[in-house]
């Protein structure tokens, strides 16, 4: 468990600020072709780094749940969800409302893979539910708005998709490690992402000041983070895991206050407290 800890870490640096880069890079590219730029970034990356360790090979059978699941639903449904939402919803609400995998995955692991949940990692999960409810301030977005509304959903169903898969790779786990699986998950969210940006969006595209937002997330962010995140989901406990990736968008909002000048209130101060608190509680034994 130490080691998923540590990999939790990495993920949270690494995914914590990638919405705030996010935001600033689509004031000169649109959502669905920076997602597109960001999933085939990181199929070159992974592909050529596992070609020189010699690693690069096709799934083996075992592998094709965890390749499905992840490539179209951790990553290219999330994408393409999260990263339409972005534009319609401030950057620190987006990390906070498409990294909450606790609604879904608690119960998800219940019911699919027979988890038993002891009381107090119930008690976190409420905890964490409440300081995302602070972060997010439903009470201060305007649900009259329909951009507000259509985001918030396209955010809770991305939370979804991502849950729907670490479910997957936990019930049927890959013979393959899941390093080794990233190019071919990374190809299928492409694919997935691609005919939306050619309907949605024909005149986009990612322009000049965005591509070194674009190569950090393509090259680092993406492969490394997203390989992080699995390794946490697979490795931890249910209840564990959707309470410890609370920390996620409580970063992205530190974050988003710092660089983007997002208020930063008794809501925010509130929330990261008791998401710290509840991922303490849950990692107790």
């Amino acid at each position: 468990m130490r080691q998923a800890f540590h990999l939790l870490i990495v993920a949270i640096l690494l995914f914590g600020g990638a919405w705030p880069v996010t935001k600033a890079a689509l004031s000169h590219a649109t959502p669905m072709w920076f997602a597109v730029g960001r999933a085939g970034l990181a199929v070159l990356v992974t592909a050529l780094l596992l070609a020189v360790l010699g690693r690069l090979h096709l799934p083996r059978r075992k592998d094709v749940p965890s390749v499905v699941a992840l490539g179209l639903l951790q990553l290219g449904a999330f994408f393409v969800l999260a990263h339409a939402a972005v534009a319609l919803v401030q950057a620190g609400r987006t990390a906070i409302i498409s990294a909450v995998v606790t609604y879904w995955l608690i119960p998800l692991s219940v019911v699919f893979l027979g988890e038993k949940v002891p009381p107090h990692r119930w008690i976190a999960a409420g905890l964490g539910l409440a300081g995302v409810a602070a972060l997010a301030g439903p009470w201060a977005v305007d649900w009259t708005d329909h951009n507000e509304l259509v985001g918030h959903l396209m955010l809770v169903a991305a939370a979804l998709f991502w849950s729907l898969a670490i479910v997957t790779t936990r019930k049927w786990p890959p013979a393959s490690p899941v390093f080794e699986l990233l190019p071919w998950c990374f190809g299928l969210a492409t694919l997935l992402i691609l005919p939306f940006a050619l309907v949605l969006e024909p005149q986009g595209g990612i322009f000049g000041p965005s591509w070194p937002f674009m190569l950090y997330i393509g090259l680092i962010v993406a492969p490394i983070g997203t390989w992080c995140v699995i390794e946490v989901g697979r490795r931890l406990p249910g209840a564990v895991a959707s309470v410890a990736f609370l920390l996620v968008p409580a970063f992205g909002v530190l974050i988003s206050t710092l660089w983007l000048g997002e208020p930063l209130g008794w809501d925010m101060l509130l929330g990261g407290g008791l998401i710290v608190a509840s991922v303490v509680l849950a990692s107790r034994t």
